[in-house]
């Protein structure tokens, strides 16, 4: 079943578009509804961090830049800001730390 109603087609860059239109095609889109954005933001940002899980370390900046875009988009429609987004980051940090001690947990006694 389609989560996005009858459409089929993927969330693309605003360029893009425009980029195919140089490349001598005639792109065929339109744009989503509030809810279909959403969910397919979501969708975008699952692709794109499997997009660094595949990515050797050469090329895993670049896609982490791509999955940063995602989460910016994302945060965006849901009404929070880069600053906001970097206080919330910070709060959990502060709270419950980060990875940078690569602890790996493998239950309790």
């Amino acid at each position: 079943m389609d989560p996005h109603g009858s459409h089929s087609g993927k969330l693309v860059r605003d360029r893009i578009p425009q980029i195919i239109r140089e490349d001598g095609a005639e792109p065929i889109t339109y744009t989503a509804g509030q809810q279909e954005y959403r969910d397919r933001l979501r969708d975008k940002l699952c692709e794109e961090a499997a997009e660094v899980w595949e990515a050797g370390d050469d090329k895993a900046p670049e896609e982490l830049a791509d999955v940063l875009e995602v989460v910016h988009a994302l945060a965006a429609d849901l009404g929070i800001d880069t600053a906001q987004l970097e206080k919330i980051r910070e709060a959990k940090a502060s709270e419950r730390g980060g990875f940078a001690e690569r602890i790996v947990w493998t239950g309790n006694r």
